[in-house]
């Protein structure tokens, strides 16, 4: 390898693309090739670091295995940072088996955390977990240390564990200094700036109040019977029940949690569950079915009783009943939710992310752009959306995860 090669490496690995692209700028051969692709990617021009990284692949010969690889681990690089969740992740475990067969255990291990951190996009954590296992942090280099630590808080929080999502950014933030690579720095900053934001709202006794991660690491461990509306479902320490399916009994439970110790009169139930502001024999009727059901789907864990002006609920083992809500609610919460990394989004990503169809996204989005929370980038297939992050909460219980295990 040259030694215009070598520094342009090395500028890359400091993080100053521009100094890469000062020594290989005007080169098509294809050692060139990918480290321009690199550098480009580095500076945000996605599609460009794409094309150049394709070129690059192309040009390295059969017998250079390795090269081909490290092409492939740049190209699914620059997929999840323009958010393409779509990208072949066979493709990328190959690439890592070469690698590793190899001897560049480095690359490998980048390549594997890649393909963790786009699980964590989509909601897989248990898979992503599982992964994460298979990779001692200890034998990687400072900026791979920083990125598992990265992986293992994005985990930790999304399954609302504040105190190991501390432990592991306290790791990133150590590797990352070491590493001396700003952005990898300011990712791990702001990482941390989340623990210190609200991530939920705490509904009780008739009052509200915000609540950080750790608050809510700690209500899950206590003897209160949680209505959780971030993931549609209730739960104490013993038992849990997912309503996330099931959302007129869902807004029926939070509507007699959020009464309670007092019962929730029959009006406020109806409008809660069916959105009528009037009332009429009909709808009682219907009431009275859906609190059947609800009373059958809670059974283990609540009792709840007719008064003479609605409906009251009990907890059967809890101390207390409080509902955890979002930080905000509002419609299309998770598709903001997802946005908030500053990152630009299709529509087919968001939806692959969310679990829901290309058309439902595409229409939250242009409402969303109607208000001017999001903004279209592009035309046609090639559109994407962007918003500024939103200030003053965290998105932990916004993101799609199934519940209640994930």
């Amino acid at each position: 390898m040259d030694s215009l090669i070598t520094a342009a490496a090395q500028a890359l690995a400091a993080g100053d693309p521009l100094g890469a692209l000062n020594r290989v700028a005007l080169r098509d051969d294809a050692p060139a090739l990918a480290l321009r692709g690199i550098a480009m990617a580095q500076l945000g021009d996605f599609p460009r670091a794409k094309t150049l990284l394709r070129r690059a692949g192309s040009a390295f010969g059969t017998r250079e295995a390795v090269a081909r690889a490290r092409c492939t681990v740049a190209e699914a690089e620059v997929a999840l940072a323009a958010r393409d969740l779509g990208w072949a992740p066979g493709r990328l475990d190959e690439a890592a088996a070469v690698l590793e067969a190899h001897g560049d255990r480095a690359n490998a291990a980048h390549a594997r955390l890649l393909d963790i951190r786009r699980l964590l996009l989509i909601g897989r954590l248990d898979h992503a977990g599982e992964r994460l296992g298979g990779i001692d942090p200890a034998q990687l280099p400072a900026p791979l240390r920083a990125v598992h630590g990265l992986a293992r808080a994005g985990i930790a929080l999304r399954r609302l564990a504040a105190r190991d999502a501390r432990a592991a950014l306290a790791d990133a933030q150590d590797a990352a200094g070491k590493a001396g690579i700003p952005a990898l720095i300011a990712e791990v900053e702001a990482a941390r700036r989340l623990l210190g934001e609200p991530a939920a709202r705490l509904i009780a006794d008739g009052t509200e109040r915000p609540m950080l991660l750790d608050a809510v690491e700690d209500l899950q461990a206590s003897q209160v019977l949680i209505v959780d509306a971030c993931r549609h479902g209730a739960r104490d320490r013993n038992s849990a029940v997912s309503l996330a399916t099931r959302p007129v009994l869902f807004a029926l439970l939070r509507a007699l949690a959020e009464a309670w110790p007092q019962d929730a009169p029959r009006d406020v139930l109806i409008a809660s569950a069916f959105g009528s502001r009037f009332t009429d024999e009909s709808h009682r009727a219907r009431l009275r079915v859906e609190i059947g059901r609800l009373r059958a789907a809670l059974r283990a864990l609540v009792r709840i009783s007719a008064t003479e002006r609605g409906f009251v609920i009990a907890p059967r083992r809890a101390s207390g009943i409080a509902v955890l809500a979002r930080p905000v609610e509002e419609k299309h919460a998770t598709v903001l939710a997802l946005m908030t990394d500053g990152e630009t989004w299709s529509s087919s990503a968001l939806a692959l992310a969310l679990g829901s169809s290309q058309r439902s996204v595409q229409r939250a989005l242009d409402a969303l752009a109607e208000t001017g929370k999001v903004q279209p980038i592009g035309q046609g297939r090639a559109r994407r959306w962007v918003m500024p992050p939103l200030p003053g909460f965290a998105t932990s219980l916004l993101l799609p995860l199934s519940w209640p295990g994930g």
